[in-house]
């Protein structure tokens, strides 16, 4: 576990149109970079990431995504390396209660930054985290039409079922010798490794 990000460390990777990003553990006092992030979604992905018609992210929600424990919650954002360190994704996983060794995990990029690797990074990270706290797997809730995350994530190795009506669940191995030798898989086995900083390549 040594290679392995902990929750105190940042880490420095290099888009591939040459942008430098750093992502690090969530904070408390990040709720105003979230409730930046929020405003620069779109519509759709507002609805892809919550499921809903969200508008405006409650106060409540606002602690909750941000006074994380990184132990059973665990959240890391990732912003530009330069000033103003502008926030550009968020990326999460919570253990689930009945299941201890899988998470459900969530990520969000703004759509500015979509298709340029950030969720492949964020992925990454949280990888690293997961198999340090002994999960095994990840879970993702994914709208049936979201057919970039579908075929992002059926590139790492995932297999789409029915959760409900219109909602796809889909299971993703935390330990890299179990990813699938894509060019997703290998990127995710890179940063989960620790090899950063990392260039991502991927159009997600």
């Amino acid at each position: 576990m040594g290679d392995q990000p902990s929750v105190d460390e940042e880490v420095r990777a290099t888009l591939r149109d040459g942008t430098p990003v750093v992502l690090r553990p969530i904070r408390p006092e990040d709720k105003r970079l979230l409730v930046d992030g929020f405003e620069r979604l779109s519509e759709e992905s507002r609805l892809r990431r919550f499921m809903a018609p969200v508008k405006q992210l409650t106060e409540k929600q606002l602690s909750y995504l941000t006074e994380v424990d990184q132990v059973n919650h665990v959240a890391w954002v990732v912003l530009l390396a330069e000033p103003p360190h502008t926030g550009l994704g968020v990326g999460r996983y919570v253990r689930i209660p009945a299941e201890p060794d899988v998470a459900e995990s969530a990520l969000t990029v703004v759509d500015d930054y979509q298709g340029r690797g950030l969720g492949t990074l964020l992925l990454g990270v949280l990888a690293a985290a997961a198999r340090a706290g002994g999960i095994i797997r990840f879970r993702a809730f994914v709208m049936e039409d979201n057919a970039p995350v579908r075929t992002f994530m059926e590139s790492l190795g995932a297999h789409p079922a029915f959760d409900s009506p219109g909602v796809l669940r889909l299971d993703i191995p935390v330990d890299p010798e179990q990813l699938p030798d894509s060019p997703a898989g290998r990127v995710l086995k890179a940063v989960a490794a620790g090899r950063a900083p990392v260039k991502a390549k991927l159009h997600l």
